[in-house]
């Protein structure tokens, strides 16, 4: 194995590691699990932010709302709060659980990988897009996270 093929093989299985660690915070039940796990997956003043899908954008743009429809999460507290939401919305009320779709893959300092919502029987409900952009020390210094469908 040449030098480029280790640093691919090693890039590959820390881009798994990492989309792996960060779908099953979004799982997660415990709220001391969550906030351990957000501690070791970002950096203290790392940042979440989510595109919602083109129908929420489309509502928040119309006249007389002038809104934007990004929603950014800085610093463990704020996203230790999104993760909350997301989990007793969409895992506790509406029973989905999240997945990877694809395979993570590295490229310098980005992850990218793809999740999808899945319900009890199987349906998927959601599909998403994740960039994330990592710390030197491979924690997440910004979470860019689309919902595509």
């Amino acid at each position: 194995m040449n030098e480029t093929q280790s640093f691919v093989e090693i890039s590959s299985q820390s881009a798994a590691g990492l989309a792996e660690k960060y779908l099953a915070l979004w799982n997660e039940p415990d709220p001391d699990r969550r906030r351990q796990t957000i501690a070791e997956l970002w950096t203290e003043d790392g940042r979440h932010i989510v595109q919602p899908p083109q129908e929420i954008r489309a509502i928040a743009a119309r006249p007389g709302l002038a809104m934007t429809a990004i929603l950014e999460a800085r610093g463990y507290e704020e996203i230790e709060a999104r993760a909350a939401s997301a989990y007793e919305h969409w895992v506790g009320s509406e029973g989905l659980s999240f997945r990877g779709r694809d395979r993570a893959e590295r490229l310098g300092d980005v992850v990218k990988f793809h999740w999808e919502a899945v319900a009890k029987d199987g349906e998927v409900i959601a599909v998403g897009l994740v960039l994330l952009i990592v710390a030197a020390d491979g924690r997440i210094e910004r979470d860019y996270t689309f919902v595509v469908a």
